[in-house]
């Protein structure tokens, strides 16, 4: 009398159902699991980048990895006639000239090569050679000027003392290591951009310069 057949059993025993938050909890993190699995996808992608667009990014920074050296100097300038090789008396003409001017060094971005193997890149750069030498032409000042009405001082001068400066100051910049200095603000800058475009292995090499036979 006391046992029930199947069928009063599902009669009698209460039905289980889902509750709405249990629905909203599941639906919720569904939505979830599929907008973190498209920003991976998305974020993946921003990172995959081709040599042309390295190479584009990489030459547009060629200017902040250029390196700049402000100066200032007096060239003393002296001349007279010679004849077989010997000065001519009362042929001296001399003059100071004092200046202000400016270095620039730096890397040829344009010649860099890249190969990219997914997050891992090799840039090969050319060393850094002096971009330019310039002497503001309105800072100078001319001082201990000569008269001498046998030679007297011509603008081509002052044109040879200013040209003849400027390949001392490229010949003494280079002896003191501006162009060691340029190499390594180059190197930098080029790293920490392919840090930032998502790169986990940056190798960066310097074209080896094979020197001349004369």
């Amino acid at each position: 009398m006391e046992r029930l057949n199947a069928a009063d059993r599902e009669i009698n025993e209460p039905v289980r159902r889902i509750s709405y938050p249990t629905y909203f909890f599941l639906g919720t993190t569904i939505i979830l699991a599929l907008l973190l699995g498209i920003n991976r996808i998305n974020g993946t992608r921003t990172k995959k980048y081709d040599t042309s667009t390295v190479l584009s990014k990489i030459v547009h920074i060629q200017e902040l990895a250029t390196v700049k050296y402000s100066y200032s100097g007096v060239i003393g300038f002296k001349d007279n006639f010679k004849i077989l090789n010997i000065s001519v008396p009362l042929t001296d003409k001399y003059f100071l000239l004092k200046y202000n001017g400016y270095l620039k060094a730096g890397v040829d971005f344009s010649r860099v090569k890249v190969n990219i193997n997914g997050e891992n890149v090799h840039v090969s750069m050319p060393r850094a050679q002096i971009f330019d030498v310039v002497i503001d032409e309105n800072s100078v000042k001319v001082y201990d000027e000569s008269e001498n009405a046998f030679n007297p001082i011509k603008i081509s001068d002052y044109n040879k003392a200013l040209i003849g400066e400027k390949e001392t100051i490229r010949q003494d910049a280079i002896r003191q290591g501006v162009l060691n200095d340029a190499n390594s603000q180059a190197e930098l800058a080029v790293k920490s951009l392919l840090q930032e475009m998502g790169f986990k292995n940056i190798h960066i090499t310097l074209e080896v310069v094979i020197p001349e036979l004369h």
